[in-house]
């Protein structure tokens, strides 16, 4: 068994792979069990250890027997620190993160590789084998990440927004008459109170930029095929005229790709 790690800066999200398995479909083919957990930078690597151990339980793992092998990526050191020497200390085999020196299997033409996130990478990775290029991954995380690939799979680059909850972190934060609501869809794109009015500004305004940054993208590149993934994906695609694909194991498959090319 495969163990996959992708450490965000409000969650983390871990991913249980059968390399023999071939159920599920897209970026989850072979996904035994996955698992979403808050970010905690003061988790020490044995705490990670007891709480893995629970979680693999409940599929039925054994932590110290079952798993072959581990693959790490991470946008907060701390916390890959204390991943990385919870795997090390606990298992047979050393972890496979993504950072540089790593074999990926994947140019970037970023003017300074280092500054991509491990977490763009694995997406852009995931988003190749599954649907080739050029492509661009919508990524709603903490912030919402464009990665372009080329249709020969180089990393071309992209663009940062800020996401969907931290700006609506900001706007309650900042106006004392508004209070923070459920993010759902709305009844129109007309709010008819202060809440649907923030409703329709965040779902029809969010998906109206990505629908318009995917737009410019394709003036550049031409015909491009569009995945989306991350926690806010199932909210904002069903009313994007430009996302094609939704799959929220993205990064979890890109991880699984990487460490195959990393024996």
């Amino acid at each position: 068994m495969l163990l996959t790690i992708d450490v965000g800066n409000t969650q983390t999200v871990l991913g249980l792979y059968d390399p023999g398995a071939d159920h599920g479909e897209g970026a989850g083919v072979g996904l035994v069990d996955h698992w979403r957990l808050s970010t905690d930078h003061e988790r020490t690597a044995d705490e990670y250890s007891v709480l893995v151990r629970s979680l693999l339980e409940t599929a039925g793992v054994d932590f110290d027997e079952d798993l072959s092998g581990a693959a790490i990526c991470s946008g907060v050191p701390r916390v890959l620190a204390s991943l990385r020497q919870m795997v090390m200390r606990y298992q047979s085999f050393e972890p496979i993160v993504i950072e540089p020196g790593i074999k990926t299997g994947m140019p970037i033409l970023y003017d300074n590789p280092k500054e991509v996130g491990a977490d763009r990478i694995a997406n852009a990775v995931a988003a190749y084998d599954l649907y080739g290029g050029p492509t661009v991954v919508v990524d709603f995380g903490t912030g919402n990440n464009f990665d372009v690939i080329s249709e020969n799979g180089e990393f071309l680059g992209g663009a940062i927004a800020p996401g969907i909850e931290i700006s609506l972190d900001a706007l309650f934060g900042r106006a004392a008459a508004l209070r923070a609501v459920d993010l759902v869809e709305p009844r129109s794109v007309i709010g008819k109170s202060t809440v649907e009015s923030i409703q329709s500004g965040s779902v029809y305004g969010f998906a109206a930029m990505i629908d318009g940054m995917v737009n410019r993208f394709a003036a550049v590149l031409g015909e491009i095929n569009v995945v989306a993934t991350g926690g806010l994906a199932h909210l904002i695609s069903p009313v994007s005229s430009t996302i094609e694909h939704v799959e929220p194991f993205l990064t979890l498959h890109g991880l699984r790709i990487v460490h195959n090319r990393n024996p």
